[in-house]
């Protein structure tokens, strides 16, 4: 592992901090730190702003769980959305993801995660509850499992099923065009967009009881 010696105090610590984000090494990490250092001070106080002004003020929309700049987000508030239909999702990037595709007008409900026991992940740490009670408080005629392909994923969608399978609502899953161990944000538009578009009951999909 290469190490190296800086000059500064002040920019080892900045590099440290750089080198937390997922994806960033210390190499990446000294490079943006220098690149912030070359920058006029108005810059660098601007983007420092932004980050924090994320940070303290983004809300978790209060209805799905996505990020927004309100209580409500900008979706669940829209009302050219389709209420009566509700596509679930791990994460808030994979709600980008299927907005891309510009094939879905329903709403979302962003798990924030999936149930993985390696991992210490159960059905309390996810907002499936949450999912629960909107069914039984709205008028909605269909579930999207939309999921990852993976084993967590498989297993998230069956437990949720086994919770939501006696609600007037069908549950449907994405069609397998999005292929197994695939994360929804590294599938392209087209093929999520058809995989969501083909989607099929979620009781024909798999063997459920």
């Amino acid at each position: 592992m290469q190490t190296h010696t800086y000059p500064s105090k002040l920019l080892e610590r900045a590099v440290e901090e750089l080198a937390k984000l997922p994806g960033i090494g210390n190499r990446t990490a000294l490079r943006l730190a220098l690149h912030l250092l070359r920058q006029p001070q108005a810059d660098v106080e601007q983007f420092l702003t932004a980050i924090g002004e994320m940070k303290t003020n983004i809300h978790f929309c209060s209805v799905c769980h996505n990020i927004s700049d309100t209580d409500i987000c900008s979706i669940c508030s829209s009302p050219s959305r389709d209420k009566t239909t509700i596509c679930v999702v791990e994460t808030i990037k994979d709600v980008m993801s299927i907005e891309n595709t510009m094939q879905y007008k329903g709403v979302y409900h962003v798990l924030g995660g999936v149930i993985n026991p390696m991992e210490g992940i159960g059905p309390n740490d996810l907002t499936i509850n949450s999912l629960v009670e909107r069914l039984s408080t709205s008028e909605v005629n269909e579930v999207i499992m939309a999921l990852s392909a993976t084993t967590e994923g498989d297993t998230t969608n069956f437990f949720i099923y086994k919770k939501i399978k006696n609600f007037p609502v069908m549950v449907t899953t994405l069609a397998r065009g999005v292929a197994f161990g695939n994360e929804l944000e590294y599938t392209d538009e087209v093929t999520l967009g058809r995989a969501l578009l083909n989607r099929v009951r979620f009781d024909n999909s798999f063997s459920v009881e």
